[in-house]
């Protein structure tokens, strides 16, 4: 690979630099070296040296290196923003999908059209050399070479992502042996292929696929795998739920010749510039825990979100609601029958427990928009041979192992949400202004708006969860430093306390503009294969219910198909002796039930009338329409029509005359430090304005809104506005 005249440009001051290099000789500040895969069918993609677009170095064919890494990367024309929308909306599942950094655009002799850049794909870089940067193995490669646990892990990862990639269209990817690399313990794609809309891919296809697998699958669990295949191509498990739960129970087993010691610590400090900490954790600040019982640890993090009253108080309220929750956890006599989906709803519940908790003191002090207290969470639970994460805001989870740093937790901020919503990339989103206000937080409204994410990790190897608030993960500070300052911990170089009080000094250093926590989690995993293999009817049995799945009263697969074996027969003597009896008693109770729903729906109806004397108002049509409520601001909805009051300045670059007619034609979640939701508006067509501001279109949010003054127009007074138009918005 020659490279003699490539330079790396600081993202910080622009000075040339070195690729070796990897501070700015001018500045001292971080070059980041951002690796891509250039994704596409082109075939000459570049060779090995060149410079492409005057920017992206080749490294080898499709790999790439951003030589300028702080200049934005080309965004793609509105035709391919509709193509990758999969990769925008599979977002929060990067930890094993890949993401797009850019387009490429090529010469027209190399390629008329615009080429996806991919970022952080599954590339191993030796010695962090740039001459021997290549691929992660695919999975079928690197199958032989692991425990059977990690080989059961793998094809969890691979039936948890089989729900959302079939949702949009890409499923096919996970039947590709080239797109699914492996990276240590994780699942990881390379790229997304777009499944054929005439013949999408099913469970059966998956089955026959993973036979290329049992040849080299250990012999504990090959019978196992045998079974799983077997009913997956006789269609007897029928969903990817069924399958998680299958493979949840065949961890378990092997997971018991397994020994995880956990050791947690934390720090906290309230940084340079700020005059009181609003951050807290727990465990209490200093402390090492090494001894667990029941062996399940929990490390919590909140951050007082900043510029709001009372944060500190915030903190204090979700740390002491949710480490009392885990305690009685702890105590529960069925621990060791909780699976993940039971786990992750009771996390859930703890969360939005700590949510009301400071939401309805926030109510009774009378606390609105930014004053507000509120808080961000993130949460490590240690349970068996699994790391549950639980977050909320951008307080972050981080998991460190010796083939990289992955950013487990997704940032419930603006930039966030616009991707998953297929708006944009991630490195545009991240340049707009609100690209950091949080979109919820703990404490802000009710827990029926709340939304906490609750995930759960299989441990199969030496890691550390690095759980922060935003003090230290703020400028990538994370990504920065994981491989001197967290890294050498895996390799018994350093001790657990030093890296935390590492860690805070540098947020405290090169930050320093907000509060600092840090909780570090070192999991030592030592794991030995099972003599005895496993064979399915054991499993079949096993009384735990493990699962991430969405129905939450689904009967396991197993059990069901024991029962459906075990009375088979005896189901088929007794059916039509049983068909009759049913039918006649059936046919009583209808008689008995139906003159009580009429008598209980004509109450009702009087009832209602009473309590509700609204008029019956016409509307142009022989049919009276009833309304229960009077159209306000607070309950505004789509097509109503507003009228302002006064000249209006209702945006920065919008300002509206007396009696201007809008209506509602979109309404989204505000940013939290603005509060309520944001309303989309056109300007209706008027005597009073010009026509050329008929039919413009603004965003307002609802506080302002309130503060205009303005009236809503009740249904049945008439306006020159149009019926509700229709206009191409993006999916969400």
């Amino acid at each position: 690979m020659e490279n003699e005249g490539i330079m790396l440009y600081c993202p910080k001051c622009q000075a040339s630099n070195l690729l070796t290099h990897k501070f700015c000789q001018q500045c001292s500040a971080y070059l980041p070296k951002r690796l891509l895969w250039l994704a596409g069918d082109v075939k000459n993609k570049g060779n090995s040296g060149e410079l492409l677009a005057e920017r992206y170095f080749v490294i080898e064919p499709s790999i790439l290196l951003d030589t300028k890494p702080a200049l934005l990367p080309q965004s793609p024309e509105l035709e391919t923003l509709q193509a990758i929308r999969p990769y925008l909306r599979l977002f929060p599942y990067r930890l094993h999908t890949p993401q797009v950094y850019g387009v490429l655009q090529l010469s027209p002799k190399q390629s008329s059209t615009e080429l996806l850049l991919i970022e952080k794909p599954p590339l191993y870089t030796g010695d962090n050399n740039l001459k021997q940067v290549k691929l992660h193995s695919d999975l079928i490669t690197a199958w032989s070479n692991v425990s059977a646990m990690r080989q059961l892990n793998w094809l969890l990862q691979i039936a948890k992502l089989w729900r959302p990639l079939a949702d949009e269209g890409v499923v096919s990817s996970l039947l590709t042996s080239e797109l699914i690399r492996v990276e240590g313990s994780l699942v990881r794609l390379l790229d997304l292929h777009i499944d054929n809309q005439f013949n999408s891919p099913r469970l059966v296809d998956l089955g026959k696929f993973w036979k290329r697998l049992v040849p080299a699958s250990k012999p504990t669990i090959i019978n196992l795998i045998n079974q799983i295949i077997e009913d997956l191509i006789q269609r007897k498990i029928s969903s990817p739920e069924e399958l998680i739960k299958i493979l949840y129970q065949g961890i378990s087993i092997i997971g018991q010749s397994q020994i995880n010691n956990i050791t947690i610590t934390t720090k906290t400090d309230t940084g340079p510039h700020r005059q009181r900490n609003e951050d807290a954790c727990y465990p209490p600040s200093g402390t090492t825990l090494t001894n667990h019982p029941q062996n399940i640890a929990a490390a919590i993090i909140c951050d007082g979100i900043g510029g709001h009253e009372r944060g500190n108080i915030a903190s204090e309220i979700a740390i002491q609601t949710i480490q009392r929750a885990v305690s009685e956890y702890i105590q529960s006599s069925s621990i060791k029958n909780t699976g993940s989906y039971i786990a992750n709803m009771d996390l859930e519940k703890a969360v939005n427990n700590a949510n009301d908790q400071i939401s309805q003191q926030n109510d009774r002090e009378n606390r609105q928009g930014r004053r507000r207290m509120g808080t961000t969470l993130v949460m490590g639970l240690h349970v068996g041979n699994e790391m549950y994460i639980t977050h909320v805001g951008d307080s972050r989870a981080y998991l460190i192992t010796l083939q990289g740093c992955y950013q487990v937790t997704l940032d419930d901020d603006v930039a966030s949400r616009e991707v998953c919503l297929g708006h944009t990339l991630y490195r545009e989103a991240t340049h707009k202004n609100d690209a950091g206000s949080l979109i919820q937080a703990l404490g802000m409204s009710p827990s029926i708006f709340l939304n906490p994410t609750a995930q759960s990790l299989i441990l199969d190897e030496d890691s550390v969860f690095l759980l922060c608030s935003d003090g230290l993960s703020d400028f990538d500070r994370v990504e920065e430093n994981w491989e001197t300052e967290i890294l050498p911990l895996l390799m018994n170089k350093l001790e657990i306390n030093d890296v935390a009080d590492t860690l805070v000094r540098i947020a405290n250093s090169y930050n320093g503009h907000d509060n600092v926590t840090v909780a570090v989690i070192h999991c030592q995993v030592k794991h030995s294969e099972p003599v005895n293999h496993i064979n399915t009817e054991f499993v079949n049995t096993t009384p735990i219910d493990k699962s991430t799945v969405l129905r939450t009263e689904q009967q396991s697969y197993l059990s069901t198909i024991i029962s459906e074996r075990g009375s088979k027969q005896k189901h088929q003597a007794e059916t039509i002796g049983n068909f009759s009896r049913r039918r006649f008693k059936m046919l009583l109770q209808l008689l008995v039930i139906f003159p009580l729903v009429i008598m209980a729906f004509m109450l009702g109806l009087s009832i209602w009338k009473i309590m509700n004397p609204y008029p019956q108002i016409s509307i142009g049509t022989s049919k009276p329409v009833l309304f229960k409520k009077p159209r306000t601001v607070e309950n505004l909805q789509l097509g109503w029509v507003v009228r302002t009051t006064q000249r209006t300045a209702l945006t920065e670059r919008k300002s509206v005359s007396t009696n201007t007619l809008l209506q509602v034609i979109d309404k989204k979640p505000g940013v939290l430090n603005s509060g309520g939701i944001n309303i989309r508006f056109r300007v209706c067509p008027s005597s009073i304005q010009s026509s050329s501001d008929n039919d413009t279109l603004f965003w307002v949010n609802i506080n302002q809104l309130k503060e205009a003054k303005v009236k809503v127009l009740q249904a049945g007074e008439i306006s020159p506005c149009n019926p509700l138009p229709i206009i191409v918005v993006p999916a969400s």
